[in-house]
């Protein structure tokens, strides 16, 4: 079994595992980055009090909406992420060793040349996987139709429709989200948002470039330890992971507020402003009726979520490559004692 597919593999089995711990967090943000009404303020409100407000108002499913897709999804991109990243990763590997070999360098990777690859293997995943994501953006900001009465029903319907989407009776499962999608836009509908979504590239590239780094730096210093240059515990791959994903969230979120707008459910019965044409659309709009701030809404919410998860998945995804390289190493084993 090649490198590239081991650790496609335990990227896809540390993305689901880090998504189904983190889902939750992601469905409250997700709902607080497509709020689009300036008058009403809920940045006060933290990710547990908007949790509570949706259990309260929707029920419990109404956290895990989305939850099959976002994991087919999960698996999909870890997968395809993490595949073509060794592949690319090997190549630059290659590259680096012909160039000592010419008196250039010393053989190792730079810190620009894991940006490309990264980079690269996050174009490859976008341009597969985003048909994936549009759906579950809408089913996490679908609202589950509360029990009231008609003419407070029509009262909740007339205040939040400029927040999300319009409120509808279950259900609103996948296959109910597709037809909508392809009937609104046709098959590019699916597409939605891939341009800020291609510029987010620079989130995992700029995560994966600091935990690179941070992790040469600890192992170059084992080096010289007696714990050797493998004594790098599950736990500080954590915590690099969770010091990777904050650096790369931090400088991107803004984009990462635009896919969301572009790819939940558009008012095109309302309010104008809350209808975006594109991503330059957009942008214009947000900066004019909601200020710069509306390009941070639940910043904190995020920050929380996709730290955790990164950090659960670098560590399971670590993890599960030594676990299936030490079962390999096995069986190879095994034959000579025969």
């Amino acid at each position: 079994m090649s490198d590239a597919l081991i650790n496609g593999l335990a990227g896809a089995g540390g993305g689901i595992i880090a998504q189904l711990i983190t889902y939750p967090l992601q469905t409250v943000n997700t709902r607080q980055q497509t709020e689009r009404d300036p008058k009403k303020d809920t940045r006060s409100q933290g990710a547990l009090e908007r949790m509570c407000q949706v259990v309260k108002e929707e029920g419990w499913e109404r956290l895990y909406g989305g939850l099959m897709p976002s994991v087919v999804g999960t698996a999909a991109s870890q997968g395809v992420y993490y595949y073509f990243y060794q592949i690319f990763r090997n190549k630059a590997e290659a590259a680096a060793l012909q160039q000592k070999k010419m008196g250039v360098g010393d053989g190792s990777v730079g810190m620009l040349s894991s940006l490309v690859v990264a980079a690269l293997s996050g174009c490859v995943n976008v341009l597969l996987t985003n048909p994936i994501w549009v759906v579950v953006t809408r089913m996490q900001t679908h609202r589950k139709e509360s029990n009231r009465t008609p003419a407070d029903q029509g009262l909740f319907v007339a205040t939040e429709q400029p927040i999300l989407s319009a409120v509808e009776p279950l259900p609103y499962g996948t296959s109910h989200v597709i037809q909508e999608i392809y009937g609104e836009a046709g098959i590019w509908g699916f597409w939605k948002g891939v341009l800020p979504t291609l510029i987010m590239v620079s989130n995992p590239s700029i995560q994966f470039m600091l935990y690179e780094a941070m992790l040469a730096k600890l192992r170059k210093r084992r080096a010289w330890s007696k714990k050797g240059s493998n004594g790098v515990t599950a736990l500080e791959i954590f915590l690099i992971g969770a010091l990777a994903k904050l650096g790369a969230t931090v400088v991107t979120y803004p984009i990462l507020v635009v896919k969301a707008r572009l790819q939940a459910r558009q008012d095109k019965t309302g309010d104008r402003r809350h209808h975006y044409k594109g991503t330059w659309d957009a942008i214009i709009k947000m900066i004019r009726y909601e200020g710069f701030n509306g390009f941070y809404k639940g910043m904190g919410t995020k920050i929380v979520q996709s730290v955790l998860a990164a950090a659960v998945l670098f560590m399971m995804k670590e993890e599960l490559v030594r676990g299936v390289r030490f079962l390999l190493a096995k069986d190879a084993v095994k034959p000579k004692n025969l």
